[in-house]
């Protein structure tokens, strides 16, 4: 028994001590990714990663304030952006499992007001980005510093609410805020409660997640960081705006710890069912029969092979990120305080290395070859916007107008990724021996002509 009883421990500590190896070398390659990109007299990143709901990595790097040089700590808290989004969308299915909403409820029955145009807005549309209604955000409203003031839900629901579909609903997919703002307002209007309110009582205080909060610049709120944005090479801090236009849409600020606490109480079924929430990780389905990778709340990948369940977020001075690898258990947060951090790039390699697998497979291209693709490409939708492909030592760059410039990495002589942008599949297309186009799949076919 005695015998058993140490060979037993002899193998428990063989097991964990393999694990906390393991786990002090991702440590030690996190600390060397993040520390190279992130000084202290510049704005940072907080990062959480977690296998199986236990935290192995939880740091910090960067200057929370850099007027008082106060360095970030990982239970600071950031606005969060569009993640938001999940919390919202969760309202409206608890909503839909009381019976007193329906995911094809129309949008007029809630607020009658709201112009039709002839067509069926659903609360899946809204949900789903399908609805054809114009991001709030993207439109030229004529009053000046519109942002900075203070608006009930309804009174920019009426400022947007005539401007027309930008497409028929459920025909295509395009990311709206609007949907998610108009969202918000139905959950007060259905539960007869603030949004706020509603979140507080069914979603924050029933997961204690107790460093969640709705954004305001009057509160007092405990390790709230500072926001930034960069001028040439200069930080600037980043200009006012009212959370109220955030609202449902982007309005939660939190730290990444209960952004996990907030993963794994989902997975509890605690404040929604199991039925239900599997239904929000399914990639909605277009009048036309394809899919998007959206699903109610959740941007839904499958990239090499390894699939995700995420969301990001850009707000003023933050941008964010909120993944989950389901079929390995991992979760990763990683949260910036400069809305010019590099998100995606460093999602990608933190992923990669939590994970120990590759997101982009790479070819090496012919110099001549690759000449043949460079030039001017421009969107057969909308000729304003171009992409720009340039060869700078054997490496192609595309320069998108409004979109900064980004590398391409090829899988073969026609088919391309931009780099650390998952889920774009791209192709150059050749007529009578010479390249004529290219085309862009993602939530969408897109073509760009060749000017010749």
């Amino acid at each position: 028994m005695n015998k058993l009883y140490f060979l037993f421990c002899l193998l428990w500590l063989a097991c964990t001590y393999g694990q906390s190896k393991q786990d002090k070398q991702l440590e030690k390659k996190l600390d060397e990714l993040l520390s190279s990109k992130f000084s202290l007299s510049e704005p940072g990143i907080e990062v959480l990663v977690a296998k199986k709901g236990e935290i192995v990595y939880n740091k910090a790097f960067g200057s929370a304030n850099l007027e008082l040089n106060v360095p970030i700590k990982p239970d600071m808290v950031f606005k969060l952006g569009s993640i938001t989004k999940q919390f919202t969308a969760v309202a409206i299915l608890q909503l839909v499992e009381q019976g007193k909403i329906s995911l094809k409820d129309n949008l007029q029955k809630f607020i009658p007001d709201y112009p039709s145009y002839s067509q069926n807005i659903t609360i899946e549309n809204l949900l789903t980005h399908t609805s054809g209604i114009k991001d709030y955000m993207q439109i030229d409203y004529q009053e000046p510093y519109l942002e900075r003031r203070d608006f009930k839900p309804k009174e920019l629901i009426d400022l947007f609410k005539n401007v027309p579909l930008e497409f028929d609903p459920g025909t295509k997919y395009k990311y709206s805020n609007s949907g998610y703002y108009l969202l918000g307002y139905i959950i007060e209007k259905v539960s007869g409660k603030s949004y706020s309110a509603y979140l507080q009582e069914n979603i924050l205080k029933p997961l204690a997640l107790n460093h969640t909060y709705f954004d305001n610049s009057n509160n007092i709120i405990p390790n709230r960081v500072n926001g930034y944005r960069k001028d040439g090479k200069v930080f600037k801090n980043t200009d006012y705006w009212s959370m109220t236009i955030a609202y449902a849409a982007g309005e939660l600020i939190s730290n990444t710890e209960d952004l996990l606490k907030w993963n794994e109480g989902l997975y509890s079924y605690k404040i929604l069912k199991k039925e239900t929430l599997e239904k929000a990780f399914v990639p909605f389905k277009l009048k036309d029969g394809s899919v998007v990778e959206y699903g109610y709340g959740w941007i839904l990948k499958n990239v090499n092979g390894i699939k995700s369940i995420e969301h990001g977020g850009a707000i003023t001075g933050f941008l964010t990120n909120e993944i989950y690898y389901p079929e390995e258990k991992v979760f990763v947060a990683a949260l910036f305080n400069c809305e010019c951090a590099p998100k995606d790039e460093l999602s990608v390699d933190i992923a990669s290395l939590v994970l120990g697998k590759t997101f982009q497979q790479e070819i090496k291209m012919d110099n001549a070859l690759l000449n043949e693709y460079t030039g001017i490409y421009t969107l057969s939708t909308d000729t304003k916007r171009t992409i720009t492909i340039t060869n700078e030592n054997g490496q192609l760059w595309a320069k998108i107008s409004g979109q900064g410039t980004i590398p391409l990495i090829f899988q073969s002589d026609t088919k391309f990724q931009f780099k650390n942008v998952l889920g774009a599949e791209c192709e150059f297309v050749k007529e009578n021996g010479k390249v004529t186009k290219l085309n862009i799949s993602q939530n969408g076919n897109f073509e760009w002509k060749k000017n010749q």
